[in-house]
């Protein structure tokens, strides 16, 4: 029986999200590569030019038009997290954005550049194509590529805490990450149930039946205890029949960007998150110099702002102007971090530390404004040069308030493993973290980035930012 199954069982391709991730930045940088073919061709029929394709590409066009696609990529980073791109309200959002800011570079352009100095034509005609094309793309990929055809047919392997965790996932995400046919169990009291709508089909002895019958490709493991040898020796046997074996943990940092907390055992952070955030001194090197490159800059800009912020705010309310504050920085050493003030002088007036909450009454007019644009963290980049935060990592958080949150959020308290940082991974994904939930969820979003982070990682989290603070969703 047991060699009829390796015979007859296939495994029908299920995408993964690095495969949706790669088959929709390929089909984006056809539809960009296809408007820099038609912006060029408006642009040289607009012309009147009697010169073929070669020689107008030879004399007319400059070598950074070439990489509009590329920079339209970049623009699009919002939507390659698998959730947003199988939503037609997200793309349409996506696209909008990226093609807005295209057009406000575009006029900048226009006004202010010598008219035969850039090919103005051609930019717009590219932002137009680049933006109907991707859309149409998207569009087909959501009807094709998130059809039950190509989704994981999924078993969870385990009824219990974890597995009604991820099941409750597998329901409440559009669209959903996989089609999740039921769930495993040995416990005889679980058998025939349901968890979240899912049923309880059976236990080890069923399993390679059950995969057989019901085509399955992929099972998610998610017993916390100790499992059964006939258990370990069925999911064995799936294996050798090509059926995926992912655990929980892993499927649910794959979906979410995040770490389950509540679901890791107490000894986690030593098993998995020491080891790992272990990254190889080329990365912590490459890291510093961005940083220092990147704080050069934002000095600039806040040399630049300086004067306009200042007038602003004292006009507003007064001064002072800058506002400082102690946060608990790498390994919980305190520093000063500068701000641009945006919130009333007798914001604490009885001295007592509080969270700022979405729609706080403690801001200021002006400095609703600063925090929408993220301009209020521009003396930051001070703290960044000096090496108190990097542009990317976790918020820093004021050390008054991190025993009361350890005591409430499992391993809170690992953020302070790396520097803190302007923005990251939990601020672009996230927003107000007023209560114990909320900052449970980004401190998930917080080890993940750390169990995780890369180069390609922290510009990606610089990119989307660049987005919030254009679409005016700071915090």
């Amino acid at each position: 029986m047991n060699s009829n199954r390796s015979t007859n069982h296939k495994v029908h391709w299920r995408m993964r999200s690095g495969e949706r991730w790669l088959i929709l930045m390929i089909g984006d940088l056809i539809m960009s590569g296809l408007a820099l073919v038609v912006s060029i061709y408006i642009w040289m029929k607009q012309d009147w030019l009697t010169l073929n394709w070669v020689d107008f590409a030879r004399e007319r066009i400059p070598v950074w038009f070439y990489f509009l696609p590329i920079i339209w990529i970049m623009l699009l980073v919002e939507l390659y997290d698998a959730r947003k791109a199988g939503r037609r309200s997200e793309n349409l959002k996506g696209i909008g954005i990226a093609s807005a800011i295209s057009l406000v570079v575009y006029l900048l352009v226009f006004f202010f550049a010598d008219p035969f100095s850039l090919p103005r034509l051609g930019v717009l005609a590219f932002i137009i194509a680049a933006a109907l094309f991707t859309l149409t793309w998207r569009l087909i990929y959501i009807q094709v590529f998130t059809a039950p055809l190509f989704m994981r047919r999924v078993f969870i392997i385990g009824a219990g805490r974890a597995g009604s965790q991820m099941a409750k996932l597998a329901k409440e995400i559009w669209p959903p990450p996989f089609h999740l046919i039921g769930l495993i169990d040995d416990d005889p009291e679980k058998l025939g149930t349901r968890v979240e709508d899912f049923p309880v089909m059976g236990g080890c002895n069923e399993l390679m039946d059950l995969i057989e019958r019901e085509k399955i490709s992929d099972l998610i493991f998610a017993i916390s205890g100790q499992m059964t040898p006939e258990m370990l020796r069925e999911v064995m046997k799936a294996a050798e029949l090509g059926v995926s074996i992912t655990t929980m943990p892993i499927i649910y940092e794959e979906i979410m960007g995040r770490v389950p907390i509540a679901l890791l055992q107490s000894d986690w952070l030593l098993r998995y998150l020491v080891d790992q955030i272990r990254v190889e001194g080329f990365y912590e090197v490459a890291k510093r110099l961005m940083d220092i490159f990147g704080a050069l800059v934002g000095l600039l800009i806040l040399l630049v702002a300086f004067p306009f912020i200042s007038i602003a705010i004292i006009l507003d309310t007064g001064f002072p102007v800058f506002y400082s504050q102690a946060r608990a920085g790498k390994n919980g050493h305190t520093y000063r971090m500068f701000k641009f003030r945006t919130m009333f002088t007798d914001a604490e007036k009885d001295g007592s530390p509080k969270v700022t909450v979405e729609n706080d009454n403690r801001i200021t007019r002006f400095g609703w404004f600063l925090r929408k644009t993220h301009l209020d963290e521009l003396p930051q980049f001070l703290n960044v040069l000096i090496g108190d935060m990097s542009l990317v990592g976790p918020r820093a958080e004021r050390p008054e308030l991190m025993d009361g949150l350890q005591a409430v959020v499992p391993f809170y308290r690992a953020r302070l493993m790396v520097r803190p940082g302007l923005t990251g991974w939990a601020q672009v994904n996230f927003g107000y973290a007023s209560n114990a939930e909320a900052t449970a969820i980004k401190t998930e979003y917080d080890l993940y980035y750390i169990k995780h982070r890369n180069l390609l990682l922290d510009i990606t989290i610089l990119f989307r930012t660049v987005g919030t603070v254009i679409g005016f969703r700071g915090q």
